[in-house]
């Protein structure tokens, strides 16, 4: 029977545009092929029942690469820890297809370990299993916290031994498929400028609108419109991961997609505790991409993807989309906190104060981010909008004075923002505490303790086990 992944109605979208933008790769053959992930709950979006996709189509699509071509390697540049370079492009990666959605949008089909391409730069092309594993669990848990993100297809381990400086070494490697609405950098933008081709920018410019900001195209200020929304996007992203405790860690131009879609999990982590200052990647030695300073880096991201857009725009037009990224970002923020307060529908001084409050506590607290908002979400009960004393009553002891009193402000505060709504609507907010806050969240510990089963035993049942727990908690 033929494969359904290879008889989707693969689109030459992106390929259509030339070989400015991109170089035709195969894709590398590899000693073994054993599926080790396929997310089913994807296959609809593309039109397909889990059911009549077997294990063996994945390996033979997305491990052995049969029967699909070409593949393109994207080329673009871009500032890595503030430094421009040049010597990027998909290394170990490339465009495997485009494939339209049963609600009409086109998804691309990404690969990460499928190889060395000419931007390899000396590197192998490979993915290690452990980095594979990070991504699958990144992708989803920030898909379960209502993150706008990437999400991975399918995980294959292909038998290659890998050196590694950060891992164990020889280590496993994999090849991954990440499914996502656009690869399509800032960092395409930002090769075409270095290569002094306006030509080339209007062409991928009008591209982006036309495929991505589709309502977008044929006005006549289409291009501020599209660079303003595409700063709404963005703030709105960094406000998704924020609240969500996420700290990235890489926020290079070539890691920002001009979807305003997050993606590429590398040294990510999830805060344990609220903590501004925390740095995820051990090689970030100043803290350039530490969690507070997400927003900010985001800012001066955009800002950067104005040198390319102005060979082609209205620089005044840029600036005017570059200054709504504040405002937007704030209310973004404020809303998604509110959300995981359970009280969405609180807004102005209340919803400040109660924000404010909440973060002024998480950072003194002595409980961690998550298990703070876990906690409203099991103890909730529509007493507490009736006395605020029951309101997370064990939290913290009365002898502790400094930090009880925090507490004692923000319990205050989240007592008179239950009391800006109707009691009928406790039920509502309790509703939306469940939505809002998994009882898990994924910190380093749990991560380690899956891959350290892998490692050791071969025992996938840990990783499988968590993702269940992550779909349904």
């Amino acid at each position: 029977m033929a494969n359904p992944l290879l008889m989707l109605g693969y689109e030459p979208s992106f390929e259509s545009l030339g070989e400015d933008y991109y170089d035709v790769v195969p894709a590398a053959e590899f000693p073994q092929h054993v599926l080790r992930f396929r997310n089913d709950a994807l296959l609809p979006t593309l039109g397909l029942e889990p059911d009549a996709v077997t294990d063996e189509d994945f390996v033979q699509a997305f491990g052995k690469f049969d029967g699909r071509h070409p593949f393109l390697a994207m080329c673009y540049h871009g500032y890595q820890f503030g430094q421009y370079n040049p010597a990027l492009g998909d290394g170990r990666g490339f465009l495997y297809g485009q494939v339209r959605g049963v609600e009409g949008v086109l998804y691309d089909l990404g690969t990460k370990g499928s190889g060395p391409t000419p931007y390899s730069r000396g590197g192998d092309g490979r993915l290690t299993l452990k980095g594979g594993v990070r991504e699958v669990l990144a992708a989803e848990m920030l898909h379960r916290m209502g993150v706008r993100t990437s999400r991975c297809l399918s995980l294959v381990e292909t038998g290659d031994s890998l050196w590694r400086g950060d891992e164990p070494s020889p280590t496993r490697a994999s090849v991954m498929i990440r499914m996502q609405r656009s690869h399509i950098r800032f960092g395409t933008f930002e090769r075409l400028h270095a290569l002094q081709r306006p030509d080339l920018i209007r062409k991928l410019l009008d591209h982006v609108i036309a495929v991505y900001y589709p309502h977008l195209a044929g006005q006549p200020d289409a291009d501020a419109r599209f660079y303003a929304e595409l700063v709404q996007r963005v703030a709105e992203l960094v406000a998704q991961w924020m609240a969500a405790g996420f700290c990235h860690a890489v926020l290079n131009t070539d890691n920002m997609a001009i979807t305003a879609e997050s993606f590429d999990y590398g040294p990510y982590a999830f805060v344990d505790r609220y903590n501004p200052g925390f740095t995820a990647a051990y090689f970030d030695h100043f803290g350039r991409y530490a969690y507070a300073n997400q927003p900010g880096i985001c800012l001066w991201n955009l800002a950067m993807l104005q040198e390319p857009l102005k060979l082609v725009m209205d620089a005044a037009d840029l600036d005017a989309g570059l200054a709504s990224f504040e405002e937007h970002y704030w209310l973004a923020y404020r809303l998604r906190m509110m959300q995981r307060l359970g009280v969405a529908d609180v807004s102005g001084d209340v919803a400040d104060e109660l924000l404010a409050r909440t973060v002024q506590f998480l950072e003194a607290a002595p409980v961690g981010y998550h298990d703070f908002f876990a906690m409203l979400r099991q103890q909730f009960s529509p007493i507490w909008r009736e006395d605020a004393g029951q309101i997370l009553a064990e939290v913290v002891s009365p002898n502790a004075e400094v930090l009880f009193s925090s507490f004692r402000q923000w319990r205050e505060t989240y007592h008179k923002a239950l009391n800006a709504l109707p009691m009928e609507q406790m039920e509502q907010v309790r509703q939306a505490l469940v939505q809002q806050n998994p009882l898990l969240v994924i910190v380093r510990p749990e991560i380690e303790t899956v891959w350290e089963a892998i490692a050791t035993e071969d025992n996938w049942q840990p990783f499988y086990d968590l993702l269940k727990r992550i779909q349904a908690e």
